[in-house]
């Protein structure tokens, strides 16, 4: 068999790795459920015709096909155009559905997160994938959702991303805008593709303000006059309400004011206001986040790693008011998504965070010889049932090799049995000779200080930090 090789924008992660994960993760689902969120999961597949509905990202979606026709030849239904499924490229349109299909039997506003693997045909870079985690909080109400919700998610995910700093997750900001805004002012310019301007300033970050101008001016008809205005827009940012007024002084001068814009910038004042006195520094009015996804409807987010911007932003969502719609009723809802292995990938990379191991055990029981085997598994039974990770050393080697194995597996104890009626190998040392010693009782010894005590397996207990591996901040020189 040939050597297999990694395929590109698929991350799996070595066992440490997989321990910052799931630490994350944890951490990610416990602020959530704090906040009144409840967990739910949705199908992996979607009809396509149904992942479509967000435009552009058509490109995106990785299709599924039966390796085999059906026997009598006849096209299989999930090759027809109109019944074929894709995988999901994200959780917000998954999520509409549900609660179009479930709203009879859901209390609203629901409040739910949601984390899985979602997939993207994109090309990979660093910190993009083709397959990756992402977990999910939304708001959903039926038929109207109050303004205070866009408020309080980003809030939300600021605290959960916060609760990270102490394994290393850099300072996060929270960067906010509102359609509103944006729409209200480039309608009062005379730009009447609101979507096609918005999709341009998105690439503020990727091309620079010189290629926008050029692309408002080319794509989307815009005078220079009034490409200029956009990128003066884009250029206002700050976390108090002067920003609120410099961007009334910006349409003043343009003669570009409208009751929309008027609308958005009493939201985004309320948000910022709310924000500095509940997370000061946090929230941030950046008038370039656009969100090129057409149906975001009012606030919008993405979210920064202070000193790592270059990564991009880890988490973004924003207010929509029409995606989960059945003709009849609406269900407007505000949310967030943060790109976990995204940001994972970002942590180890950097080295700014690592595991204190790779594997669950706590303790690796010796085996003196395979004749005292059933000796060992009863020591790793009993801890086991105390719930203390325990695995017994594959082979009878000499102590000193079965102390090597938990050493290279980062298992920080080793349980020597004792053997009533015997002598006992030298446990600290292993020498060569096995000389005996007067010892008959259990023993552990932590390998990483030398330590070595009597022990028993009823009663033993390791040190709570020891107890389950963990992410820990790389300390820094």
């Amino acid at each position: 068999m040939a050597r297999p090789h990694p395929l590109s924008g698929f991350p799996e992660w070595l066992p440490d790795g997989r321990v910052v994960e799931q630490h994350v993760l944890e951490v990610l689902r416990r602020t959530f459920e704090l906040h009144g969120f409840a967990g739910i999961e949705t199908r992996a597949v979607e009809p396509l015709d149904q992942l479509l509905r967000k435009g552009e990202t058509s490109k995106e979606v990785y299709v599924l096909r039966r390796l085999q026709d059906d026997a009598d030849g006849a096209e299989p239904a999930d090759r027809q155009p109109e019944k074929q499924l894709g995988l999901h490229f994200d959780l917000t349109v998954p999520f509409a559905r549900y609660v179009l299909e479930n709203a009879g039997r859901l209390a609203f506003p629901f409040k739910r997160y949601q984390i899985q693997k979602v997939w993207r045909g994109e090309r990979p870079q660093d910190g993009r994938f083709r397959e990756f985690v992402q977990a999910d909080i939304d708001v959903v109400g039926a038929g109207e959702l109050p303004y205070h919700y866009e408020v309080e998610l980003p809030l939300v995910m600021a605290e959960a991303l916060g609760a990270l700093r102490d394994v290393g997750v850099p300072e996060v900001r929270v960067l906010v805008n509102n359609r509103k805004v944006a729409e209200g002012f480039y309608r009062g310019l005379g730009l009447e593709d609101v979507e096609g301007v918005l999709r341009q300033v998105d690439k503020l970050d990727k091309v620079g303000p010189d290629s926008v101008a050029a692309l408002l001016q080319d794509e989307q008809g815009a005078t220079p006059e009034q490409a200029k205005a956009c990128l003066e827009l884009a250029e206002i940012s700050g976390d108090d309400a002067t920003v609120v007024e410099r961007v009334r002084a910006l349409a003043a001068s343009y003669d570009a004011g409208t009751d929309l814009l008027e609308t958005g910038l009493d939201e985004l004042g309320a948000l910022i206001d709310a924000a500095a006195r509940r997370a000061p520094g946090v929230v941030v009015a950046d008038l370039k986040i656009a969100r090129g996804l057409d149906y975001y409807t009012g606030s919008v987010y993405e979210t920064v790693l202070v000193g790592h911007e270059e990564l991009g932003s880890i988490c973004s969502g924003g207010r929509y008011d029409t995606l989960a719609s059945d003709g009849k009723n609406t269900y407007p809802g505000v949310g967030l998504s943060v790109g976990v292995s995204r940001l994972v990938s970002r942590l180890l990379s950097a080295g700014l965070v690592t595991a204190t191991r790779g594997v669950p055990t706590v303790v690796l029981v010796a085996v003196a010889d395979e004749a005292t085997r059933p000796q060992s598994d009863a020591v790793a039974t009993a801890l086991r049932a105390r719930g203390i990770a325990a695995d017994v050393a594959p082979t009878a080697a000499k102590f000193g090799k079965q102390i090597k194995f938990a050493d290279r597996r980062g298992i920080p104890f080793v349980w020597f049995p004792g053997q009533p009626g015997d002598t006992g190998h030298d446990r600290a040392d292993d020498q060569a000779d096995d000389r005996a010693d007067d010892r008959a009782g259990d023993q552990v010894k932590d390998i990483r200080s030398g330590d070595q005590t009597d022990a028993d397996a009823a009663t033993w207990e390791p040190p709570a930090g020891d107890l389950r591996p963990r992410a820990v901040a790389v300390a820094r020189h």
